[in-house]
């Protein structure tokens, strides 16, 4: 069994046993009769599928910011760059940078403290920012660390040892503590990895699927769970929260990372992504769960979707 396949099989089996949140079928198969009929073509609103003149900057850039691509429950007290969310404002304030100095060298990433990334971000003297920017720095020490220690100091090392193989890269990458994103629901061990699969889809994407972006098994990806996607598959009916749930996440209550609740939402998600994904495909329309994810998650920046609150949760995994 792949990792992408334990990853679909432990969300089935949460979905399962889910007490405060249910899979609509209804809801997943209106979804996909709209989706059908519309046929999206892939969104472009995310910096990191925007390649630099030079592949190399490309690479440091997909893998740096994937890095730091964590924060949303810490999103809502930051300062935010007009019309942008928390993540294009990292991102936005990231791809400046290099575009003005280059890409960061692994001693300069194991040298940042959080008063750089404070600075980097424009997050300073922004109250309630210092604790997400200390794990920024913490995350990118470690990926210095990481690519000078297992890698050669080379942005192109990891990539080079995943050999094409996008599984590979995300166990690769889950060497680093902060990549390791699986929970524990009752006995059962639920594995997500959010950010090492973005990493491999945003890099196919960035290169267009070759050189570095060229992974044979691409299609196997699951939703990329966080915050987010889950929050539109609610408001589209697909997913239904428990009242009391529902209430919590109203009033704008942190949810615990790897609590019994936190870990439905995302895992219903990626399960209910995996029925959606077969009810296009069975009416005409093929599209795997990782495009399902894009395309859901730029439908996630309408305004109407973003009055809404969605869960919150602060961890280094989304």
């Amino acid at each position: 069994m792949s990792l992408f396949d334990e990853i679909r099989a432990a969300a089935a089996e949460v979905a399962r046993r889910a007490r405060a949140v249910a899979l609509d079928e209804a809801g997943v198969e209106r979804l996909a009769e709209s989706l059908a009929r519309e046929r999206p073509g892939p969104p472009g609103v995310d910096p990191a599928h925007e390649p630099f003149a030079r592949d190399d900057d490309t690479l440091a850039f997909v893998l740096t910011l994937n890095a730091v691509n964590f924060g949303s429950g810490w999103f809502p007290r930051l300062r935010k760059r007009p019309g942008r969310s928390g993540y294009l404002t990292v991102a936005g304030a990231l791809r400046e940078r290099f575009a003005a100095q280059g890409a960061f060298s692994p001693a300069e990433l194991e040298a940042l403290e959080a008063r750089d990334c404070a600075r980097l971000f424009g997050q300073q003297g922004v109250p309630g920012a210092e604790e997400l920017m200390a794990l920024f720095a913490r995350a990118l020490r470690d990926l210095g660390r990481w690519l000078r220690e297992r890698h050669g100091g080379r942005f192109a090392g990891p990539v080079e040892a995943a050999g094409g193989s996008a599984e590979r890269l995300v166990r690769l990458l889950a060497e680093m503590p902060l990549y390791r994103d699986v929970a524990r629901y009752d006995a059962l061990e639920v594995p997500f990895y959010k950010r090492a699969q973005i990493t491999c889809a945003d890099l196919a994407l960035a290169f267009g699927g070759r050189g570095p972006g060229a992974f044979r098994d691409l299609d196997e990806l699951t939703l990329f769970a966080d915050n987010l996607v889950p929050h539109v598959l609610r408001m589209k009916g697909v997913l239904r929260y428990a009242d009391d749930l529902a209430a919590r996440i109203e009033r704008e209550e942190l949810l615990v990372c790897g609590s019994p609740e936190e870990v439905e939402i995302r895992a219903v998600a990626v399960h209910a992504v995996e029925r959606l994904a077969s009810a296009c495909a069975s009416r005409g329309f093929a599209i795997r769960p990782h495009a399902l994810d894009q395309l859901l998650w730029a439908r996630g920046q309408a305004p109407e979707i973003k009055a809404v609150p969605r869960h919150r949760t602060r961890c280094t995994y989304y």
